[in-house]
């Protein structure tokens, strides 16, 4: 079993109170209570840091006065403390640590690890996260531990940018992008090392469909170890599952992208 490492966090830092708030258990229900989401529930008591994606405070320098644990997201998080006396939290950059300065403007200003700008001022070949898909909406990708795109280039009133998946995409340069990777790069080696560990993540056990009754699952039934017996596998209310694509045929942000994920 292997975890984070916590020594790039401000030691006995509690979340902001300003700044945080209930999060209520869902357990994978809708509003009905109906499932609608399987395998959910449990899971360890957390509290909701509220994240400024937009960074909307433009030509204010602000100064990192942590950076923190966040149990909602597997990046950290960093607290600013901006020159007008407000106080926001981000998602932290790696390499950023307490005491740097950050800068968020709509103008060109130096492309140092933190800074936020347009991506039309941001050099080629770049490192950015936390990126908009429409402008003045926020940081919607690229907002995972370790993750980062790169700018590729920039052509007419498009910026082509390399997401981590593999997908080259258009994006208005109009678009606010934040410089540098993200925090807890290590993230994806961690190892769970035990069931309880994922209850309390939240993530109850999952059955094989194979292992159940014909009434439960269509994979189910059999004597002893059978195959599933169909031509593909299938979820358990018949739809086709593993591999299948689920993209809609003729989505508008089709013609926005120029080479399709690896």
């Amino acid at each position: 079993m292997t975890g984070s490492d916590f020594s790039d966090l401000t030691r006995n830092r509690k979340p902001t109170k300003r700044l945080a708030a209930g999060l209520r258990q869902k357990a994978g229900r809708d509003r009905l209570g109906h499932i609608s989401i399987r395998h959910r529930g449990g899971g360890h008591k957390r509290t909701y840091r509220i994240i400024d994606f937009r960074q909307d405070k433009f030509d204010i320098p602000g100064r990192v006065a942590s950076i923190e644990y966040d149990p909602n997201r597997t990046a950290w998080i960093a607290l600013i403390h901006y020159a007008d006396g407000e106080k926001r939290y981000i998602l932290s950059p790696q390499g950023i640590k307490a005491g740097d300065m950050v800068l968020a403007s709509q103008k060109k200003i130096e492309a140092r690890v933190g800074n936020r700008m347009p991506l039309a001022e941001i050099p080629d070949a770049s490192p950015i996260h936390n990126l908009e898909l429409n402008p003045g909406r926020g940081g919607q990708i690229v907002r995972a531990a370790g993750g980062s795109a790169i700018l590729m280039g920039k052509e007419g009133k498009y910026a082509q940018i390399k997401l981590p998946s593999g997908e080259i995409r258009n994006i208005l340069k109009t678009c606010l992008a934040s410089m540098g990777s993200l925090s807890n790069p290590e993230h994806d080696n961690i190892n769970i090392g035990k069931a309880g560990r994922t209850r309390w993540l939240g993530i109850r056990p999952t059955v094989r469909g194979k292992a159940m009754n014909p009434v439960d699952h269509p994979h189910g039934g059999g004597e002893g170890n059978q195959p599933i017996g169909l031509k593909y596998p299938k979820t358990p209310w018949g739809r086709p599952a593993l591999g299948v694509k689920t993209r809609r045929k003729k989505k508008y942000s089709d013609r926005l992208i120029v080479k399709r994920r690896r």
